[in-house]
């Protein structure tokens, strides 16, 4: 078997016909500037060469869609092997993915809880232990003479239906009782009750009384053939005295309640045998939230202060709210908060009373006067959440809360499981740990157990201890279990992905990885590199694409593409081990590396503006009550370990409490005491990394509304007018201009079933997403398509002389995104690439001067070329008066801060406090923090 991997004539978007050779078995690492080919080679060349061919293997099935893949471009690829991408994309939106479900350590836990758990009984807490039939017969030998016993024993289970003909044939059986959900009837007494009896359980009642101490023997034959009679399953009281119960499963002598048997399907909580009832496993209730519905109490009714319903161009809703008005005496000029609360109740709620409602029909202007109740605006949505299209039930959310399940408290599970502990700590309680707690947990059991659970749980530990310490390992360690996959980074996703494929033990494949270093402190990054080492050593190739200046030093080969992005990258500019790339004078990453090039320190610090946003008593998820003074006017970094509390403070305080103050449409968050400042801002902007579409029809063009001069200068062009093109008739989101045949997608969606779905060109435009009579209009020689095609920095200099076009094409170029295409889909933008769109959309907007933004890690994905440009960007919005405030783990954006609020120390439950605040400087003298450490070294050089 060959030991690289060869690569001829490589040519997939800007790669330069490129050929080189990959050693396999090593880490390697692909760098360049940001859009210089290296996801490119990296996952549009190596990656889908290797995904095609492991279908190519795959039934005829799969295979009748290679005809319609596309083989990317490139003359042949040698010494490959199957090839696995963990990328940065979220892991699931799902409700019900967590953590636990993702990594299958969830499925290993439920093994362990069914074969070694002690079950208890939900209501009295007493535990609870199944018998054998020997086991049974022996105790009932061991009772005194003459006591009377009663034998159940369930013949029906969990089977509602008519059971006469049981009856009748228990009857000539010589059987006298039965219970029958609970109560006990006479065969012959009750047969009027018993008729056409519809149940769950059915037991067979078998008397007998021990008269002598000779008769045992015949009193436990008697039992036998009753138990084997009955299927085995069996409660026997005794009826004077203290009550005695059996069974061969499990039941609760106190409470009379039987349960089945520990298996792992009761502890899932997506499937109906475990899944609460009320909210089916999903651990919530979705309720519609009166402050979100009326989100300014100031506002009168007639100024707007009902918002889902003030928001419609019906007037269906005002006809029903002047019908209320006029029914209860209610004043709509005056502050909703000044109405009693008796009419708020009404107006919220709803009332008893039948009222004559004057409606308008729809599309005419007769009106119908009917007598009906008014239901009240929140069962109204509620209603309509329940019956109406996905789209409603997306706008009716934006109403609602979700709060734990009122019947499992947000555990997701039935009592009975929940019930389940091992060392006092059920499954629900145990995925709500830390991952670094949860490993402890699990050490400890292979000490306290006994010999006979060790036996059974050992080979199940030992998987559960693996996969924790693999999620420890890549950083991971302050998530939990229970964590929602959806609520996961994109950063924290991709590592998540890497410990299963460790924990899968797989060698002789190939992983490709983009930027796993995304989201973690330097603190931990060690830690993830000897992750990456291990992967390596158990057999496998692994190609990282990377900036991480550790990661490059670390790896075992680098392969640096450039010079520069789009149409001036795609070349093989240096390669082999860091010396090798330092000595490259044509190489950027190596005059970084060198020292020759950095990113500048600022001379001094700014001084803000004097206001501050005054935070106090912040306790939301870990943070520890803390009180915070973040000052305006500055660049403010937050900083500190994975887990340390930065989101919570930031996108869940600061974010939704601006938002409750400046916006007035939200209520104020839960977490926090309350936080001022917020009349010194009248605007807050939160660029974060989500996506700016999931489909394909979403793209940089149409995100920053660039395209709309586009389409209106080419309706300008004579051939338009010629043929009465309107600047609609260049969208591809309507009909008219657009190929019918993929509706302007220019993609086909194939749904694989088995595997993730695959988009292939359309077949009739190829792609173009127009019909040709539209791409018959041409400005300059170009179509509508072609414009779509264009790098941000080609469609600059094609526009350069309309400044409406030109103007935003430039704040493109400036945040670093020169390289991309303006119709390049959404769904194969990164997470950095997607929050520099969103920056470069908000930079195009008039700024006051007064504006905070919240920016998430926005040196994701930029090689130091362009986040010196970056940087520059953030200066001068700061420079403008505006408060930027940042949550960053890259040491050369940090160091450009005015101020730094490290929270620490470590992550989860030992984070959420402020370790230090201060400049640069000022934090990088603090030996308490982790952040001023390798910012003290990082000065020193």
């Amino acid at each position: 078997m060959t030991d690289k991997i060869t690569i001829k004539g490589a040519r997939e978007h800007n790669l330069k016909n490129i050929s080189l050779e990959i050693p396999k078995n090593e880490l390697v690492v692909f760098t360049g500037v940001s859009g210089s080919g290296k996801s490119s080679l990296a996952f549009d060349t190596i990656f889908a060469e290797g995904q095609r061919r492991y279908i190519e293997s795959l039934s005829t099935y799969a295979r009748q869609f290679l005809g319609q893949m596309d083989k990317p471009d490139v003359d042949y690829i040698d010494g490959l092997t199957p090839a696995v991408s963990i990328d940065q994309k979220s892991t699931s939106n799902n409700p019900r993915s967590t953590v636990g479900t993702v990594t299958e350590i969830y499925d290993y836990l439920r093994l362990l809880y069914a074969r070694i758990g002690t079950p208890y009984c939900p209501n009295c807490g007493k535990p609870i232990k199944p018998q054998t039939i020997d086991e049974i017969v022996d105790s009932i030998m061991r009772l005194p003479i003459g006591t009377k016993i009663q034998i159940l024993a369930p013949i029906v289970k969990g089977k509602k239906g008519e059971y006469q003909s049981l009856f009748d044939e228990l009857r000539q059986e010589g059987f006298v009782r039965v219970k029958v959900d609970g109560n006990v009837y006479n065969l012959d007494e009750d047969d009027i009750k018993l008729a056409k009896t519809k149940a769950h359980t059915i037991s067979v009642v078998i008397d007998r009384v021990v008269i002598k101490l000779e008769a045992r023997s015949r009193i436990a034959d008697s039992v036998q053939i009753a138990l084997k009679k009955a299927d085995g399953v069996t409660n026997i009281d005794k009826l004077d005295g203290e009550e005695i119960v059996y069974s061969e499963k499990l039941a609760c002598p106190d409470c009379n309640i039987s349960f089945e048997e520990l298996t792992p399907r009761i502890f899932s909580f997506n499937a109906p045998y475990g899944a609460c009832e009320r909210c089916g496993g999903l651990g919530v209730d979705f309720k519609i939230d009166p402050d979100l519905v009326v989100p300014d109490r100031k506002k009168s009714i007639n100024d707007g202060a009902i918002y889902p319903w003030s928001k419609s161009a019906t007037s269906y809703y005002d006809d029903v709210l002047k019908a209320v008005q006029a029914e209860y005496n209610i004043n709509y000029d005056i502050p909703f908060e000044d109405l009693s609360k008796k009419h708020q109740d009404i107006i919220l709620y709803g009332s008893q009373d039948r009222i004559p409602m004057r409606i308008r029909e729809f599309g005419s202007h007769r009106y119908r006067t009917t007598l009906q109740k008014f239901i009240g605006v929140i069962p109204f949505l509620m209603k309509h959440y329940n019956v109406e299209s996905e789209y409603w039930k997306a706008e009716i959310e934006k109403y609602m809360v979700t709060t734990p399940c009122e019947k499992c408290g947000g555990a997701r599970l039935k009592p009975f499981p929940l019930a389940v502990k091992i060392n006092g700590i059920n499954i629900h309680e145990f995925c709500t740990m830390s991952i670094d707690k949860e490993y402890d947990f699990i050490t400890e059991l292979y000490l306290t157990l006994n010999e006979f659970q060790m036996k059974i749980g050992k080979q199940i530990l030992d998987e559960i201890r693996a996969r924790l310490k693999f999620l420890i390992d890549v950083g991971l360690s302050y998530l939990d279990l229970a964590r929602m996959a959806g609520t996961l980074s994109g950063g924290e996703a991709q590592r998540i992905r890497l410990a299963t494929q460790i924990g899968s033990g797989l060698s002789g494949v190939l992983y490709v990885l983009d930027e796993p270093s995304i989201g973690l402190h330097q603190r931990d990054n060690e830690r993830l590199i000897k992750t990456l080492f291990k992967l390596r050593n158990m057999g496998n190739s692994v190609i990282v694409v990377e900036h991480d200046e550790e990661t490059i030093r670390n790896a075992d080969y680098i392969i640096d593409i450039g010079p520069k992005a789009g149409a001036y990258g795609g070349n093989i500019i240096a390669k082999g081990g860091v010396n090798n790339i330092i000595e490259n004078k044509e190489s950027i990453t190596g005059k970084y590396l060198s020292g020759e090039l950095k990113i500048p320190v600022p001379e001094k610090v700014r001084e803000g503006n004097g206001n501050y946003l005054q935070i106090r008593n912040a306790f939301r998820n870990n943070l520890k009550n803390i009180d915070l003074d973040i000052p305006l006017g500055k660049i403010v970094v937050l900083t500190g370990v994975s887990g340390s509390g930065k989101s919570t403070l930031m996108q869940d305080l600061i974010y939704e409490y601006a938002v409750h103050k400046l916006r007035k449409n939200k209520p104020k968050p839960q977490g926090v005491g309350e936080i001022l400042g917020f009349e010194n801002l009248d605007k807050i902007i939160d660029i974060d990394q989500s996506p700016i579409g999931r489909t394909p029809r979403s793209n940089p063009a149409t995100y920053t509304d660039v395209f709309t001069p586009i389409r209106e200068l080419y309706a300008k062009t004579n051939e338009a007018k010629m043929r009465g093109y309107k600047p609609g008739r260049f969208s591809f989101n309507v009909k008219g201009g657009r190929c019918e045949a993929c509706c302007g997608d220019g993609l086909l969606k194939i749904e694989m079933n088995f595997l993730s779905d695959v988009y292939v060109k359309c077949d009739v435009c190829k792609g173009k997403r127009y019909n040709n009579e539209t791409l018959e209009v041409k400005y300059k020689g170009k179509t509508i398509s072609d414009v779509l095609e264009m790098s941000v920095k080609e469609a600059y200099e094609f526009f350069q002389n309309i400044p409406q076009i030109a103007n935003k094409l430039k704040t493109l170029n400036d945040v670093g995104l020169d390289y991309i295409k303006l119709g390049q889909s959404a769904t194969t933008l990164s997470g950095g690439e997607a929050q520099r769109i969103k920056l470069a959309s908000e930079l195009n907007k008039r700024a006051t001067g007064k504006t905070l933004y919240l920016l998430d890690e926005p040196s994701v994905g930029l090689h130091w070329y362009d986040l010196d440009k970056l940087i520059k960007i953030i200066q001068q919005l700061a420079d403008n008066g505006n408060t930027i405030l940042i949550i960053e783990h890259n040491l050369d954006l940090i160091k450009v801060a005015d101020y730094i609020i490290d929270l620490g120390p470590e992550g989860g439950d030992n984070g959420g406090q402020i370790i230090a605040c201060g400049t640069p400087r000022e934090v990088s003298k603090n030996p308490n923090s982790y952040t001023g450490q390798y910012l003290k070294q990082y000065f020193e050089g």
